[in-house]
């Protein structure tokens, strides 16, 4: 059929998506079709006019982002992927949901068929649009030159009643909004419904004047369905510099299902068999054909492909104009877009020795921190209003702010939540190096945000200072106990806690060039001696996770003593106060990261903790859960099981049995009964 209008083939494309949604669905016994039905016009218009993007090569330095931060009506999101020409096929479309297909249940970060983050928990992908907003007003006002706009791309997403609903939309809204990031537009698929029914049960706030409250630019547009409004208020947005966006469009969940529209039946199970037939009927659908794309659809909607590789030329084309004119410039844009540290950028990394005296290793990391910056352009970023107390100011390279995007520090405020989802958008820009910081108890806050950094194996640094009961007065509200070991269960998170300064230099320039996920950098606030390394060993063993940093004088040692950070200090004094005795079995073990150790051979495992050498003790100011597995069923645990105190650093930890003489005690009693 040979469609005469441009309205009718719009409407056989949307149409198209949404078969294809509740298809998969059906297929797969499994999915929210509701929000594919309702949000399709929107995604069509925004897709097929609006986004600078390249099908096949999703990788484009400067394309267009789009999000689905509403994750569970993902096979909206596969349907354009698919339709407009990305290396997903419709064989995977007809997988969806299933082991190991590229259609997961909600969309996983995989840029080789533009899928750009992770969403799925509520109001992350909204949070993660400010990001990678931050990012790119960053980018710009670093690399961009008159009549060379290289890096000019928008942050587009659509967005639900539930995003909105999560505090962590109003953390970062709010932020969004102070910081003007006029290159933010957010589609809002404001269809009334959530799962246990109307949304009028639980949020009736008016979105309208919140969102202008935070100093968004908000349009209400009232047929989801009017494409033409659609497209005009999205430009009216792009007109808006100096805010960002909010489009509400009133949808209705499930369009076109006779029985389930407008109900919450059609958010979050298969409408079923004989309603997907009556649903394609209702959209003048032939009710027998399954994952049925018409060829005019083909030919219309793969025109994003020419599209795209017409918008990259011209991008290549000035960007080789800039070449010329900017080399250094575009050399180092070119260096970090495809992950490269710049050679020799560790050479200020500070040497730390004992005749500097008392440093905690918050101090020590923002020593290191400050050295390192010059060396790296895009490493930015900022704490949840403690960056005086985390040490984290980059000094002298300003604040990120609407007057000026090239600073460095960013200002979260209290928001430690929206500081994780805003990271991970920053780590989600090529090139950016993003670190946040706040108090090691508040890593709670984040624990979303973290894990799905880690799910997606990018690289946001997180400071996490104060990191036990040794902060003192503030008292048991303040000091982290579990927080430790919660973050050493999170997969591919890199957890490191130093000793000193010495190993927290090294630790800052392992979490520079990790791969393969986020790292936490955990920090003391009380003061530590540096550690001597001409009598012990050297702190770039850390790189190994786990080390001997004080050998027994016997060969094998009778016990070893595992510790991390400040308690490694208490680990060696105690050998010393232990040798003073005649005690000289004792090896003393530095611990600084689980992770890393576990990384390592079998063999150099087996030569630091030999299983041979039953008597062990480890030694941690905190949970001492999964302590097991390193000193089994004849070590020994100083840990904390219960909560802290309010009272000075030193009297919690003689409270708590942290001092040397309870270790001597405790080795005394493993190796002679006393």
């Amino acid at each position: 059929m040979i469609y005469d209008t441009q309205q009718s083939l719009d409407q056989l494309c949307i149409n198209t998506i949404r078969c294809l949604a509740i298809d998969a669905i059906q297929q797969a016994n499994s999915g929210h079709p509701g929000m594919p039905l309702g949000a399709a016009p929107m995604a069509y218009i925004l897709w097929t006019r609006f986004l600078k993007h390249n099908p096949k090569n999703p990788r484009w330095q400067n394309r267009d982002r789009f999000i689905l931060s509403g994750g569970h009506g993902s096979m909206l999101l596969y349907s354009l992927l698919h339709l407009t020409g990305y290396d997903l096929s419709l064989d995977e479309i007809k997988k969806f949901r299933q082991l190991r297909s590229k259609t997961p249940g909600h969309p996983e970060y995989n840029l080789n068929y533009g899928v750009e983050t992770t969403t799925g928990p509520l109001g992350q992908g909204f949070a993660n649009g400010v990001g990678l907003a931050i990012g790119q007003k960053y980018l710009a006002a670093r690399y961009n030159r008159p009549g060379f706009e290289i890096v000019d791309y928008y942050i587009y997403a659509i967005v639900t009643d539930g995003d909105l609903m999560e505090g962590i939309s109003s953390e970062a809204g709010s932020l969004a909004g102070h910081l003007k990031l006029g290159n933010l537009i957010y589609l809002y698929d404001d269809n009334h419904i959530s799962i246990e029914g109307k949304t009028e049960i639980t949020f009736t706030e008016d979105t309208v004047n919140r969102f202008e409250s935070f100093g968004w630019h908000v349009q209400v547009l009232p047929d989801g369905n009017d494409i033409e409004a659609i497209a005009t208020a999205i430009r009216t947005a792009q007109s808006v510099k100096d805010k960002p966006s909010l489009i509400k469009i009133r949808t209705h969940i499930g369009y076109g299902s006779p029985n389930k529209q407008d109900t919450p039946e059609a958010h979050g199970a298969p409408l079923g068999v004989e309603e997907v037939k009556l649903t394609k009927r209702q959209l003048g659908w032939d009710p027998e054909k399954q994952f049925y794309i018409p060829e005019e659809v083909k030919t219309f909607m793969q025109r994003a492909v020419v599209y795209g590789e017409q918008a990259e030329a011209k991008w290549k084309n000035l960007f080789a104009e800039y070449q010329k004119q900017y080399p250094e410039l575009a050399e180092e844009y070119l260096r970090l877009q495809n992950g490269t540290l710049p050679e020799n950028w560790e050479r200020n990394i500070p040497i730390f020795n004992p005749a500097l005296g008392l440093i905690a290793t918050r101090q020590a990391s923002g020593k290191v921190l400050n050295a390192i910056a010059p060396q790296l352009p895009t490493l930015l970023g900022g704490s949840a209003d403690l960056a005086p107390s985390t040490e984290t100011i980059l000094t002298g390279f300003g604040d990120f702010e609407p007057e000026n995007y090239s600073g460095r520090n960013v200002h979260f405020g209290v928001r430690e939540h929206g500081m994780g989802g805003i990271l991970n958008g920053l780590a989600l820009t090529d090139g950016i190096i993003p670190y946040g910081a706040t108090f090691l108890v508040f890593s709670d806050y984040m624990r979303p945000p973290i894990r799905l950094a880690a799910l997606m194996k990018i690289k946001p640094i997180y400071v996490f200072t104060h990191d036990s009961i040794a902060l003192g007065e503030d008292g048991p509200t303040h000091q982290p106990i579990e927080q430790l070991m919660a973050l050493r269960a999170i997969p591919n998170l890199l957890v490191i806690r130093p000793a000193d300064a010495t190993e927290t230099a090294v630790a800052w320039k392992i979490a520079i060039e990790h791969r393969g996920g986020p790292v936490a950098l955990v920090l003391t606030r009380q003061k530590l001696p540096i550690i001597d390394r001409k009598k012990y060993a050297a702190a770039e063993n850390l790189v190994k996770g786990a080390y001997v940093i004080s050998e027994s004088e016997k060969n094998p040692p009778e016990i070893i003593l595992i510790a991390t950070g400040s308690e490694v200090h208490l680990a060696l004094a105690a050998q010393e106060v232990l040798k003073q005795e005649n005690i000289t079995g004792v090896r003393v073990v530095s611990m600084p990261s689980w992770e890393l150790f576990e990384r390592q051979s079998i063999e150099y495992q087996d030569s630091v903790l030999p299983k041979t050498v039953k008597k062990r003790i480890a030694i941690e100011a905190g949970s001492p859960l999964g302590w097991y597995k390193y000193v089994g069923d004849s070590g020994q645990i100083i840990g904390i099981n219960t909560f802290g105190a309010s009272a000075p650093a030193e009297v919690l930890l003689k409270e708590y049995g942290f001092t040397v003489e309870n270790i001597v005690g405790s080795v005394k009693a493993i190796l002679y009964g006393k």
